[in-house]
C-alpha cells in the first residue's frame, strides 16, 4: 500500500513509518516539523525508495490537497496532533487549530480525493487517538470502545472533538474510516517532555525528578513499537467504521515507573547515590486524571493483536536506548519548554 502518514516525524508517527517500511509499504510522510518533531526519528529509512517526505502542515489545506494529488495514497494514517497535556493547559489555541481544524482539513481533503478516484473500496482513513478522551477511571474497570467520552483537559477535549468529526464523516459522507484509541506510549525517540524520558534524562544529569501530586496516578503503558504494529493491523484488517482500543496490558502508578527506571539506571550507570534520592514531589497538574486502563479485547479477538513487550522489558530497552543515543536527545534539550514546568496557568 501507499500510505500517507501525518505526523510521521513525531514519536508514534515515526515508529509507524519505520515499521511500515519494514513491512514493504510505500510511505508519504507529512509533517510540519513543530518543536516535538525530528527527522532523525526516520533517518534509518529516509534513503528507502519507498519513503518520501513533505514538510506540510495539516492546517494548510491547499498544501495538503497538493500532497494528495501528487502521491495518490491508498490510505491515510492521521497521527499529526498537539499532544502534551501541560502545553494544552498553557496554550489551548494550538490544540484547537491542529487537532480539530487540522483533522477537518484532512477529512475533507481525503473525502474529495476518494470521490475523485471513484470511491475505491480499499481506501482507508485511519484516525489515531488517545484513551484520555474517556476521562478518569476509579480504582476498578477499564475503557472499552463503548465507554462514554468525558475529556478533562484542553488536549483530550480537542482529541475527542476530532474523533467525533471522523465518525461524522463516515456516517454522513460514507468515508471509509477506522479509529483507534491508545494508552500511554513509551520507548525510543520519545521527546523529552513526557514522564519516562524526563525521568531518564534528569537522572543522568543528577537533576531532581519531579513527581506530580502523590505519584499514584495510574496509566496503562504501551511500548511504541508494539503500538506501530497494532496501528498497521487496524489499518489493513480493521472493519470500516469500527474503533479499536489499543493497550499495553501493563498498568502501573507513575511512582512505580519512576522507581523502576531509577533501579535500571543504578544498575547500568551507577553513581555515588541512588537515583531515587532525586525523586521530588511537586504540585499536581490541574485536573490530573487519576487512572486510565484499556480493555484490548476487541483488537485481540477480532484482529489477533496483543502486545509482545512487557513493561519491564520495554523500560529496559528504553533506558538502554537513551544511554546509547545522546547525540539524538542532546540537541532537543534546547527546544522551547523542555526542562521547564508547564501546565500551571490554570
Amino acid at each position: 500500500m501507499k500510505i500517507l502518514v501525518t505526523g510521521g516525524a513525531g514519536f508514534i508517527g515515526s515508529a509507524v513509518v519505520r515499521q511500515a517500511i519494514r513491512d514493504g509499504h510505500q510511505i508519504v510522510n507529512v509533517d510540519c516539523l513543530t518543536y516535538a518533531a525530528n527527522l532523525a526519528n526516520v533517518a534509518q529509512v529516509s534513503n528507502s525508495p519507498n519513503y518520501s517526505f513533505s514538510q506540510v502542515s495539516i492546517n494548510d489545506r491547499p498544501a495538503i490537497e497538493a500532497v494528495f494529488a501528487r502521491h495518490r495514497p491508498d490510505a491515510v494514517m492521521h497521527l499529526a496532533a498537539e499532544s502534551h497535556v501541560d502545553r494544552s493547559i498553557d496554550g489551548p489555541a494550538d490544540f484547537i487549530e491542529t487537532n480539530i481544524s487540522g483533522t477537518y482539513n484532512m477529512l475533507e481533503t481525503a473525502r474529495s480525493f476518494w470521490a475523485s478516484e471513484g470511491k475505491p473500496e480499499g481506501f482507508r482513513f485511519h484516525h489515531i487517538s488517545t484513551d484520555e478522551v474517556f476521562g478518569s477511571l476509579g480504582p476498578e474497570g477499564q475503557f472499552t470502545e463503548e465507554t462514554p467520552y468525558d475529556p478533562r483537559s484542553p488536549y483530550s477535549a480537542s482529541k475527542a472533538a476530532s474523533d467525533h468529526l471522523v465518525r461524522a464523516w463516515h456516517e454522513t459522507y460514507g468515508l471509509p474510516v477506522v479509529l483507534s484509541n491508545c494508552s500511554n506510549n513509551y520507548g525510543p525517540f520519545h521527546f523529552p517532555e513526557k514522564l519516562i524520558p524526563v525521568v531518564i534524562l534528569n537522572a543522568i544529569h543528577g537533576k531532581e525528578i519531579p513527581v506530580y501530586g502523590d505519584g499514584k496516578n495510574i496509566r496503562d503503558w504501551l511500548f511504541v513499537e508494539d503500538h506501530a504494529i497494532a496501528l498497521l493491523t487496524v489499518l489493513t484488517k480493521g472493519a470500516v467504521g469500527r474503533s479499536y482500543n489499543i493497550g499495553g496490558e501493563a498498568e502501573a502508578e507513575n511512582i512505580e515507573i519512576i522507581r523502576k527506571i531509577c533501579a535500571l539506571l543504578d544498575d547500568k550507570r551507577p553513581k555515588d547515590k541512588p537515583c531515587s534520592d532525586l525523586i521530588t514531589f511537586v504540585a499536581d497538574r490541574p485536573g490530573h486524571d487519576r487512572r486510565y486502563a484499556i480493555d484490548p479485547t476487541r483488537i485481540r479477538e477480532e484482529l489477533g493483536w496483543r502486545p509482545s513487550v512487557t513493561l519491564d522489558e520495554g523500560l529496559a530497552q528504553t533506558v538502554d536506548w537513551y544511554l546509547a543515543n545522546e547525540d539524538w536527545w542532546r540537541p532537543l534539550l534546547d527546544r522551547q519548554g523542555v526542562g521547564e514546568r508547564l501546565g500551571m496557568n490554570a
